[in-house]
C-alpha cells in the first residue's frame, strides 16, 4: 500500500454493531446481520477497530474480546477479522491485527488466539500467531484451525 492509499483509509475505534454488516457480507453470508454478533461484544474492555474510506465506508474490521483458549488459559480472543474483497492486499489487515496487538498490551498483555480459516493461516503467521493443533471443520464455514501468541 502507498503513502496515499495507506492515508486514504484510516482506522478507527468504534461500537460493535459498525463491524456487522462487513463480517456478515466476508465471513458468513449465509447468516444475517443480527446473527454474527459474538457473546462479549459488549463488554467494556473488548475492542472493535474498523478500516474505513473517507467516504465512510468500511472496508475492514477485527474484535478482540477476553475469552480462555480452547485450552484453558486465559486470554483475549481475536473475532471478526475482514476485509473486504476489493481491498485485500493493501495492509488493511495486517493494520487491523496491529491495532488489536495494541489493545491487548495496553490492557495487560497475554495470550491472543482465534480460530482461523485455513486459508488465512500465513497472514496470522505474519502476524506472529502459531498454530495449535488439528484443523477442523466448522460447519457452514469451512475448515479451521487455532492459533495463538502471547502478547
Amino acid at each position: 500500500m502507498s503513502v496515499d492509499e495507506r492515508a486514504q483509509v484510516r482506522l478507527e475505534r468504534t461500537a460493535a454493531e459498525a463491524t456487522l454488516p462487513l463480517r456478515q457480507r466476508v465471513l458468513r453470508p449465509h447468516q444475517t446481520v443480527h446473527d454474527v454478533a459474538f457473546p462479549g461484544d459488549d463488554e467494556a474492555d473488548s475492542a472493535h477497530v474498523v478500516a474505513v474510506l473517507a467516504d465512510g465506508t468500511v472496508v475492514g474490521a477485527v474484535s478482540v474480546l477476553r475469552e480462555p483458549a480452547p485450552w484453558g488459559a486465559a486470554g483475549w480472543r481475536l473475532r471478526g477479522m475482514a476485509t473486504d474483497e476489493a481491498m485485500r492486499g493493501r495492509g488493511i489487515g495486517a493494520r487491523l491485527l496491529a491495532a488489536v496487538l495494541d489493545h491487548v498490551r495496553d490492557h495487560g498483555g497475554g495470550l491472543l488466539w482465534c480460530n482461523a480459516r485455513v486459508r488465512a493461516v500465513p497472514f496470522y503467521e505474519r502476524g506472529g500467531l502459531r498454530t495449535r493443533g488439528e484443523v477442523r471443520e466448522e460447519p457452514g464455514i469451512g475448515p479451521h484451525v487455532v492459533m495463538w501468541r502471547d502478547v
